[in-house]
């Protein structure tokens, strides 16, 4: 994945210092709390994403943390019929698309497209080096 931002479209803007993206794994119950106490929505969630470079007034050198609940990543892999791998990879480009600004929620439909479209674009180019 990594191969695709380097000198990217997608990474221009961003401050030369920016290096590196967390990812944590855990559960429902996890991903639950943060949801409710972050974004006032009091369910679990596949996914999240948090800036490190948002509003922020120093240079810092993490994107942002990505958090993926291994529990609905299950599922939605069995719902999909994909592997696991497939649609962690997935939920790991959706969160990334997220820290660098790009929304699905509370955009206009073309926005959103825009999103789900580079997403697709983005794991299928992964998917095939």
């Amino acid at each position: 994945m990594m191969k695709i931002l380097k000198d990217s479209e997608l990474t221009k803007n961003l401050p030369k210092t920016v290096n590196e993206v967390s990812i944590l794994f855990c559960s429902d119950q996890e991903i639950r709390v943060l949801n409710r106490d972050f974004r006032n929505k009091d369910k679990s969630t596949d996914v999240l994403s948090f800036s490190q470079i948002e509003n922020l007034d120093f240079v810092s050198l993490a994107l942002g943390d990505i958090i993926i609940s291994v529990d609905t990543a299950l599922v939605q892999a069995n719902e999909l019929n994909v592997s696991l791998d497939d649609e962690v990879l997935r939920l790991s480009i959706h969160g990334l698309l997220h820290l660098l600004g790009y929304d699905h929620e509370n955009v206009s439909e073309i926005e959103a497209k825009k999103m789900r479209d580079l997403e697709e674009k983005l794991f299928l180019e992964v998917c095939d080096d």
